[in-house]
């Protein structure tokens, strides 16, 4: 009766590993408990969430190998697997948005989220690719565009393309305060592109040192038309979601990464800590610092867990 914060099932956004296949489902090192599933396994997936009460899905593709080039052109492929996986999951579970992931790292032969030539990003380049790769997205049946990639204009390029298109109503949940962060990964694991990365991302995202410069990354998305934005990685940066909440009137949203996510569940499992107490505190951290929802590989175990 006098708690403060309060935490639902519908607080949660619960990403999703998609691979080909059929009835296929591979296991992820560094993320014990977390799959990569086909398009089928993720569309049953999609029915429990939704089921539990979850409201959206972010989906994230693991792009065969032979797939992926230096420009990566599969990511505006209208038949690429994260185009059949949203198309998938929309006839079949129409009730559950979904967010489709926008950067090139997923199709690239080199790991970047941007196109490089000469070992330098290509800012406006990888923002024409990342349009084209919108576009699809959105004709597939995602509700939500998610620029990952932290090019300098990108928010601005996509609202206005998708408007031209007739997508008005597609928004955009911009990785805003994105950092260079050590808790990546797992992920990159999961999407196979970590292996294969090239150098790293300093150049594109945060200094982790840098909160001022992450509040005028935030302002210039919102200017540019960003619907809500979002801080990469969660945990360690709940100041930066403290200030976002303080300073800007916009849907605030806070990733709880793969490293976060494997600490947890590493400890857990080695009996340090209770695995689910220590769940269930971080993702109400995250409510109390101000964050009106989380994207948690923890979504569907926690929304079962507060249904009872």
């Amino acid at each position: 009766m006098l708690r403060e914060t309060v935490l639902t099932p519908a607080d949660f956004i619960w990403p999703l590993f998609v691979i080909e296949g059929q009835n296929e489902r591979t296991q992820i090192r560094t993320m014990p408990g977390i799959e990569r599933l086909s398009v089928d396994l993720a569309v049953e997936a999609a029915r429990a969430a939704a089921a539990e009460g979850i409201p959206a899905l972010a989906l994230f593709p693991n792009t065969p190998d032979h797939l992926r080039n230096e420009n990566g052109s599969e990511a505006w492929n209208p038949d690429n697997l994260m185009c059949r996986a949203l198309s998938a999951i929309k006839s079949a579970v129409p009730e559950i948005g979904l967010i489709a992931d926008v950067a090139l790292d997923e199709y690239s032969s080199d790991g970047q989220d941007g196109l490089v030539r000469d070992g330098i990003i290509l800012n406006d380049e990888t923002v024409e690719a990342m349009v084209r790769s919108a576009l699809v997205q959105s004709r597939a049946g995602a509700d939500i565009i998610a620029p990952s990639d932290m090019m300098d204009g990108r928010v601005g390029a996509l609202r206005r393309a998708l408007d031209a298109e007739g997508f008005d109503d597609t928004a955009i949940m911009s990785y805003s305060a994105k950092f260079a962060s050590a808790y990546y990964g797992p992920f990159r694991e999961a999407v196979g592109s970590g292996s294969r990365l090239k150098g790293d991302k300093r150049t594109y995202q945060l200094d982790f040192a840098n909160a001022d410069e992450a509040m005028r990354e935030v302002e210039q998305d919102i200017a540019e038309g960003a619907d809500m934005v979002m801080v990469k990685p969660g945990m360690p940066y709940l100041d930066i979601v403290r200030r976002v909440r303080d300073e800007f009137d916009v849907p605030l949203f806070a990733y709880q990464v793969s490293g976060e996510y494997a600490m947890l569940r590493f400890a857990a499992d080695a009996g340090a800590i209770n695995g689910e107490a220590a769940m269930m505190e971080s993702l109400m951290a995250f409510k109390r610092a101000g964050c009106d929802g989380v994207l948690t590989y923890f979504a569907l175990e926690a929304a079962r867990l507060l249904n009872g």
